[in-house]
């Protein structure tokens, strides 16, 4: 890494770096869509990770998916799709509404029933969970 790397990625993780134990108590969920018709056909993960790169904080020029911010995807069998999210912070200015973002996103691909989003703190988020895209678009090479 370059000195001038390894600066960006100093001052982006401080300026993602809040600590707030009151947020970390606050619950985010969010919820879109509707069941899914019996007899469709389910969405795939390709197609909800396409939906998901959709979805940006509007603090960070990456999307939520390449900045590592997912944690885990859940398509049922009905259709019903469960998300796990983080946030790059607990103070995150954004946390009330980028859950709902993301499930408004993942809703309306083709074959998704109900989505739920849950916002989870563990284990907390770090640079080295973006994607190589991710970290390419903040120049972190």
């Amino acid at each position: 890494m370059t000195d001038q790397t390894d600066q960006r990625e100093a001052e982006l993780l401080a300026a993602m770096s809040v600590d707030d134990e009151e947020a970390l108590k606050t619950e985010y969920k969010a919820v879109a869509g509707s069941p899914l018709k019996q007899g469709l056909q389910i969405a795939d993960e390709k197609a909800v990770i396409e939906a998901l790169r959709s979805v940006y904080d509007p603090e960070i020029p990456v999307n939520v998916y390449d900045m590592g911010l997912i944690y885990h995807i859940d398509i049922e069998k009905n259709g019903n799709i469960f998300i796990e999210m983080t946030l790059t912070a607990p103070g995150c200015p954004v946390a009330g509404i980028l859950p709902q973002q993301v499930a408004d996103a993942v809703s309306v691909v083709q074959g998704a029933g109900m989505v739920e989003v849950k916002v989870v703190w563990e284990p907390q988020w770090t640079i080295d969970r973006m994607t190589e895209e991710g970290r390419a678009m903040l120049d972190l090479f």
